[in-house]
């Protein structure tokens, strides 16, 4: 486990930065691609000090997957508390999940990537970086049970439409068509809309 960050406010930037650029790199290079010393490099954080923060690579795919389910935490707060229904709330966050195609076209999806790379390094952060698809099942199921579908029904339309956005990515991104991408969040809609 890393050391706490020190109480200080300059300390907590220090990490919060190191866990930033490693979720950026990790994504955009491949985590086995990526050195602490590339990381120390992005976040301006000198390579000596990294070690205070972060013993071992794995100890901060800890902390990038940590950051995917806190941000994924984010989105389903945000969409309930703006949403004013369950329809308005499976809408929205498809939206919000939509506004981020161009960079997943570019480089894949970051918490597909994580629970797939870390695996074998870091396995403990892969299935935290999976929690991230797990809590966004369970937001998309609730809305759809409270919009009137059976909840064994929601679940496996929810699951449908995280299949849909990550086939969606995937392609995409192997391709190098945005267009793909645009027709699955498209799907995405209709299926969330149906029944």
């Amino acid at each position: 486990m890393a050391n706490a960050p020190p109480s200080n406010s300059k300390g907590q930037r220090r990490r919060e930065a190191l866990t930033l650029a490693a979720a950026q790199l990790f994504w955009q290079r491949g985590y086995g691609a990526t050195s602490i010393a590339d990381v120390a490099s992005v976040a301006d954080v000198p390579l000596g000090n990294v070690y205070y923060y972060f013993k071992t690579k794995a100890e901060m795919a800890d902390a990038v997957a940590q950051l995917f389910v806190q941000q994924t935490e984010a989105l389903i707060e945000e969409v309930e508390a703006e949403a004013g229904t369950p329809r308005q709330a499976l809408r929205l966050a498809i939206q919000r999940l939509k506004s981020t195609q161009d960079d997943r076209v570019t480089y894949g999806c970051p918490i597909a990537a994580a629970s797939h790379e870390f695996l074998q390094s870091a396995p403990d952060a892969s299935k935290k970086a999976a929690q991230s698809f797990s809590l966004l099942a369970e937001f998309l199921a609730r809305n759809l049970t409270a919009a009137g579908h059976r909840p064994s029904v929601s679940l496996a339309r929810a699951r449908a439409l995280l299949c849909e956005w990550q086939g969606g990515i995937a392609l995409a991104h192997s391709l190098g068509d945005k267009q793909i991408l645009s027709e699955a969040m498209a799907r995405m809609e209709r299926m969330a809309m149906q029944g």
